[in-house]
């Protein structure tokens, strides 16, 4: 039987990739203008509004701790789609946040809350339940169901901007699931219309966004890829590996779903745009991970004490962008130092029955590797969009 944290990694996945439907009669609409529709709503004491303190563990091993507080007049948006994590029963979840909703936002979203105001519609996405039912040996895959969680987010997204967003730039966020939701939303109602230019950027992690080889843009006909932190109107899209276990040929990451497709995935490093390598700046959570991988978080130092939900290891990580045997990712490497007395790795890797999953790389943490890169992008951005707007 598969573990929960490859159930997970998997949902997270696959569902990037679910093709969208038409809402039918069987599902009506939300109601996005109650407050309980809305995981996070700027002003609010929920989900976004928890405690983002950093512990930040030197080479050394000293440990400072590092405060955070929202911006309750911060001058852009975020809108978010968070990744499949619903343990709902069924194959449809329902429109009740649970615990796993609630911990994905604090984990993905809350810290942007000191760049911008942030927005997390829930809605109703196929759910781990049925995904570990369908990944079962010899089991049926579920029922089909129309893509009621693309339309929901649809729906959200117009709520927003008919009631929120007045004008002001915003940023698109997603990971895996939410990435391939808010891909289609960009293709089918932002690329190429008006609402265009209230986009500073899209930052859809953890999915393959297929763009022309060679070139910036492919899926987006009029939204390039980012290519320095000053560019509005960009998408930044990545999939992230160890260097040390790179995509195997099974893996779903690094190359769009169709194998006869002429166009390539993106890969924008957000530790340096331009390319090359650079540092992530990671924020990892300090004890449990989002979907509760089966690998321990690992004792991060022997010389001071972490005692908050963050961890932030400044010179261990860095990565860069590459392009390998028909896959292009982000190559992580750990820059262990086995003298000095901060950890020599980090958890994040998919685990089944004992045995890390090469194939899923490090996506269960694919923003926390950079969440400390992507809130410095989405402040610059954000300046660069006021500046020109």
């Amino acid at each position: 039987m598969l573990r929960t944290s490859l159930a997970a990694a998997g949902a997270l996945a696959l569902l990037a990739f679910t093709p969208a439907h038409t809402q039918t009669p069987s599902d009506p609409p939300n109601d996005y203008s109650k407050a309980e529709a809305w995981l996070c709503w700027p002003g609010r004491e929920d989900a976004c509004a928890g405690d983002n303190t950093a512990s930040i563990v030197k080479a050394d091993g000293g440990v400072t701790k590092e405060t955070w507080q929202a911006d309750p007049n911060a001058p852009i948006d975020c809108f978010y789609v968070y990744p499949t994590v619903s343990l709902d029963p069924g194959v449809i979840s329902d429109m009740e946040a649970g615990p796993e909703e609630k911990r994905v936002v604090e984990q993905q979203l809350s810290r942007f809350g000191s760049k911008c105001r942030v927005y997390a519609p829930l809605y109703r996405q196929f759910t781990l339940t049925a995904l570990r039912a369908a990944m079962t040996p010899g089991a049926a895959p579920p029922a089909a169901r129309p893509n009621t969680g693309y339309q929901d987010v649809v729906d959200a997204w117009n709520h927003y901007l008919a009631h929120e967003n007045k004008g002001r730039g915003v940023v698109l966020i997603g990971h895996s699931q939410g990435s391939g939701v808010l891909t289609q939303l960009i293709a089918e109602h932002i690329d190429g219309k008006p609402v265009q230019k209230q986009l500073v950027s899209a930052l859809l992690l953890g999915t393959n966004l297929p763009v022309e080889k060679g070139k910036d843009t492919g899926t987006f006909k009029s939204i390039p890829l980012c290519k320095s932190p000053d560019q509005t109107g960009c998408a930044l899209a990545y999939a992230s590996f160890r260097d040390t276990l790179p995509p195997p040929p099974q893996t779903r990451f690094g190359r769009p779903r169709d194998p006869n497709s002429p166009m390539e995935a993106a890969c924008t490093n957000p530790a340096n745009l331009a390319g090359g390598k650079g540092e992530l700046h990671a924020y990892l959570a300090a004890s449990a991970m989002i979907a509760g991988s089966s690998t321990p978080p690992p004792v991060w130092t022997t010389a001071g004490t972490v005692d908050t939900p963050f961890v932030s290891v400044p010179g261990l990580l860095t990565a860069q962008c590459v392009s390998r045997n028909g896959f292009n990712y982000l190559e992580v490497s750990v820059n262990a130092d086995p003298a000095d007395p901060r950890t020599d790795d980090i958890s994040g890797d998919v685990v089944a029955n004992g045995q890390v999953l090469a194939d899923w790389g490090l996506h269960l943490i694919d923003v926390n590797l950079a969440m400390g890169n992507l809130v410095d992008l989405v402040e610059r951005q954000g300046k660069a969009w006021r500046a020109a707007n």
